[in-house]
């Protein structure tokens, strides 16, 4: 009798060569594992069989339950800022990493369990999930992943049979979650918090034989993998402010050396532009809000930069510190590149200005003080931009600045001389029309505590094709209805 192929082809590298790093574990055992989600087409591209996966096999599997053959479930340790303040001892709570596969691209992926029970790393917590957070996250990562944002990537949803309580019982889950790799700032914070050189040296070659491996044999590879991860998190923070995506929750152990987004908790999608917009129930200050991400962010990478000073300049500090807060004076400018680039084609423009900063500005401070619609506004520019402004001008109160901004753009774009229609078709291509709308996700994750998830599969196909105005999908086009209040958005730990 032939004998049946291994339903995952793993190679993990990171329980064999980073001992030290983790600590081997496994799910909990839960009643009834049921699989209510999964992602045909990603497990496809990792190399995997969907039919053989969508059983109850699979549904095990996914649950943490049952560890398929080749895996080597792991509990990965790190440390992290949370809110400015260090913890130096994080690690995954409630997350197991069973292992690494090669997609046929060729390339490395994570595959982790979120929500599967304790570990050693759970700090006194329960270890588990509730179905709405993993819905939450299963939605907005393939949202983001739709609108071309790096971000990781749901392959499968799972509920367990009980009960888990979150102010009250709520049905328990768990994420199957996909990544580039799981490897955190707060990775490295955790050696470096305990002067373990050698470990942050191993997990530097680790990381950059996984992300830049051209840099491997450079005698200055680690302040160049530095300026990598620097680079990738500028243009990844651009794409989250092109959109309007609020992560929420920019802890260091919740920002990637690869330039994944990751960690869906407590965010959320604006709608009234606003860069002091903040949805997380527990960012009190505004840390976290909308127009701070490029800031934060450039924070946290000084975080990791601390952590490899002793590696960049073995013996002169002085020198290492210098070569850091060089790449680090870069951010800004990486930043603004991406971000000017992504508002040129928002915008449909083809060339340059010196200018542009500052004509980009008018219209968002107009859009600010006139609480206009982030997302259908750049939308509805395309239709300006073919000689349509009407949708456009009727999202604000008073037109007259938007009317002179749109002026100065009209005449910049025959200036160019584009096709009027050309330019719409190209800004179509990157001004969605769709986006997690904060009340959609919240109706579809309401339903689906009472288990119905029709609601949330429909979201999850309006969503796979953000950019492809639909008849009938008006209703997942606009913003909440102004009765709804003030939008609050939950850990959901």
């Amino acid at each position: 009798m032939t004998a049946k192929p291994p339903l995952f082809q793993f190679d993990n590298s990171y329980a064999r060569e980073m001992s030290g790093f983790f600590v081997a574990w496994e799910g909990a055992k839960v009643p009834s594992p049921d699989l209510v989600l999964f992602n045909r087409s990603l497990a496809e591209d990792l190399g995997l069989d969907p039919s053989a996966l969508e059983t109850r096999e699979g549904a095990a599997i996914f649950a943490g339950v049952t560890p398929p053959d080749g895996a080597s479930p792991l509990a990965q340790v790190y440390a992290g800022h949370q809110f400015g303040g260090f913890s130096p001892q994080l690690g995954d709570g409630r997350a197991l990493l069973i292992g690494e596969v090669i997609d046929k691209l060729g390339h490395r992926r994570d595959i982790q369990l979120k929500g599967s029970g304790p570990t050693p790393f759970s700090r006194g917590g329960d270890g588990k999930a509730v179905i709405g957070p993993v819905l939450r996250e299963y939605v907005i990562g393939e949202a983001m992943h739709a609108l071309g944002i790096p971000t990781t990537r749901a392959l499968a949803a799972v509920t367990t049979g009980e009960n888990i309580f979150r102010e009250g019982p709520k049905p328990g889950a768990v994420l199957a979650r996909v990544a580039s790799s799981h490897l955190r700032v707060g990775t490295f914070q955790f050696f470096a918090a305990r002067s373990d050189t050698e470990k942050v040296r191993q997990l530097a070659d680790y990381a950059i034989a996984r992300h830049d491996p051209d840099l491997a044999q450079e005698s200055d590879r680690y302040i160049k993998f530095f300026a990598r991860v620097l680079e990738r998190q500028a243009a990844l923070v651009a794409n989250w402010v092109l959109v309007g995506f609020v992560h929420g929750v920019m802890n260091t152990d919740n920002t990637t050396i690869s330039g994944e987004t990751i960690d869906y908790g407590p965010c959320a999608f604006i709608d009234a532009y606003d860069p002091a917009a903040v949805f997380s129930s527990i960012d009190h200050g505004g840390r976290y809000a909308f127009g701070r991400q490029p800031m934060i962010a450039q924070w946290n990478l000084a975080r990791l930069a601390e952590t490899l000073l002793a590696l960049i300049c073995p013996g002169d500090l002085d020198k290492a510190v210098e070569l850091v807060s060089t790449e680090l004076g870069h951010f800004p400018d990486f930043y603004r590149k991406h971000w000017l680039v992504g508002m040129r084609a928002k915008l449909g423009l083809q060339t340059e200005d010196e200018n542009d900063q500052a004509f980009f500005e008018v219209l968002l401070t107009t859009m600010h003080e006139q609480k206009v619609d982030y997302t259908l506004l750049f939308r509805h520019l395309g239709e300006a931009a073919s000689g349509n402004a009407d949708k456009a001008r009727a999202l604000f109160n008073e037109t007259k600045a938007f009317d002179d901004w749109s002026l100065q753009w009209q005449n910049r774009l025959a200036k160019e001389g584009a096709n009027a229609a050309l330019v719409k078709a190209d800004m179509d291509r990157v001004n969605p029309i769709y986006i997690p709308r904060n009340h959609k996700v919240e109706e579809a994750l309401t339903a689906a505590e009472v288990g119905d998830y029709m609601p949330t599969k429909r979201l999850l196909e309006v969503l796979s094709s953000p950019f492809e105005e639909r008849v009938g999908l008006e209703d997942y086009a606009g913003p909440a209805p102004a009765d709804l209040g003030p939008y609050r958005t939950f850990c959901g730990t």
